[in-house]
């Protein structure tokens, strides 16, 4: 049974740092794309982060670029999201999603990925 699950959230101040990890189990894992998206509090669920299969390529949002490093362990089955000089606006539900895309390009749009991870809680917050 294809499994992702998402730890490494938690409550920080301004300026601190989190790491994200994303474990996946049911799948060949390294034939997928894998991507963080966060959802706030009355907004929509965004691609922040995504890496290509082989981990070749990644993808930023704007927001996120400088501060955020996405990596991939294809021998642990386990993508990671290092966070740097974390911000309020930071504030969300992380979740991890895995999509089967046939590319090398780090698609990072919601609704090309099939699979889930349950959500991991980050809160930014002095």
């Amino acid at each position: 049974q294809l499994q992702l699950v998402e730890s490494g959230g938690g409550s920080v101040q301004p300026g601190g740092s989190l790491r994200l990890s994303c474990a996946a189990t049911g799948f060949t894992f390294d034939y997928y794309t894998i991507g963080w998206f966060r959802q706030a509090p009355g907004k929509e669920r965004e691609g922040i982060s995504c890496v290509s299969p082989s981990a070749g390529r990644t993808y930023y949002a704007d927001s996120v670029k400088g501060r955020f490093t996405i990596s991939r362990d294809n021998t642990k089955n386990t993508v990671y999201l290092q966070m740097h000089t974390l911000e309020p606006e930071d504030t969300a539900v992380y979740y991890c999603a895995a999509g089967r895309l046939f590319t090398n390009q780090p698609i990072c749009v919601r609704n090309v990925y099939d699979y889930w991870g349950q959500g991991t809680q980050v809160t930014v917050s002095s």
